[in-house]
């Protein structure tokens, strides 16, 4: 026999070799089955609901609801459950979790409608989109829930002790989605696009009338009506600004346009402007 044929009996040899190891090893994973998971011991529900009691007087709110998921895992019936729902909405509103916190709490709400602290959870779940809000060049959608919910929650629970910060809260999240507006009005009035501006601004002045934006609004519907030729329109826009805001900078600035084009302010009754005006 030469060289090359022994070289190559002993290399069929070396594969058939590892063709066998590898047969054998998945013989051995079909024999055993698959690695065995280390299995969850399970924990009494009062054992782990004062665990998560004795985290949440110590600030550990993180490890808080990490007990409460187990506690919800190893006992979904257990008499702990409503408890555990609200102290996880506050833990996650706490940590500033507040997308799980609102999660947590519409769960708790869905399984407990009626429950004595439903005013607290629907003020955690105001706070939580509140938390929320940014400036007013993003989407403005955080303000609109925050809004719906603190609605919601002085609307179905007006006595209750979180219904007047719900109130403070409400103000500044509509003078939010005011604000926005007025930034969209004045891009499109500075680029020429005068209907469209129009548009934003009314929005502001007749849904938004407590934000802080209203007298701008007000003085800005003035301007932009008179670069369209719509008189009428402006002369009431400056008389409802001039009558409910008759110390405003901005009237000042809204009659001295309208007088620049010989007219003074003057309500107009077939004006949906006019019914703005405060009697």
């Amino acid at each position: 026999m030469t060289i090359s044929q022994h070289a190559g009996i002993l290399g069929r040899i070396a594969r058939f070799a590892l063709i066998g190891a590898t047969v054998a090893v998945l013989a051995g994973c079909s024999m055993f089955g698959q690695p065995k998971i280390k299995e969850e011991p399970i924990v009494a529900p009062e054992v782990l609901y004062q665990k998560a009691i004795d985290d949440m007087d110590a600030q550990r709110y993180q490890t808080a609801i990490g007990t409460l998921a187990q506690l919800e895992r190893q006992h979904p019936f257990s008499e702990f459950n409503e408890k555990a729902k609200l102290m996880e909405t506050f833990a996650n509103y706490r940590v500033g979790k507040f997308p799980d916190a609102i999660l947590a709490a519409d769960r708790y709400m869905a399984l407990y409608p009626d429950s004595k602290e439903a005013a607290y959870v629907l003020y955690l779940k105001g706070n939580s989109y509140f938390g929320q809000i940014t400036d007013i060049t993003r989407d403005q959608q955080i303000s609109r829930d925050a809004i719906d919910t603190y609605t919601l929650l002085i609307s179905n629970y007006p006595d209750s002790k979180y219904a007047a910060d719900a109130k403070d809260k409400l103000v500044i999240a509509v003078d939010q989605l005011a604000g926005k507006e007025m930034s969209v009005g004045r891009y499109y009035e500075g680029n020429g696009d005068y209907p469209a501006a129009i548009n934003r601004f009314r929005v502001v002045a007749e849904q938004y009338q407590t934000s802080t934006h209203i007298e701008e609004a007000l003085f800005r519907l003035t301007e932009a009506n008179l670069a369209v030729g719509l008189i009428s329109e402006a002369q009431t826009a400056a008389a409802v600004l001039g009558h409910n805001y008759p110390n405003s900078m901005w009237y000042k600035q809204a009659y001295d346009l309208l007088q620049k084009q010989g007219v003074t302010p003057q309500l107009n009754s077939g004006s949906s402007l006019a019914k703005l005006q405060k009697s």
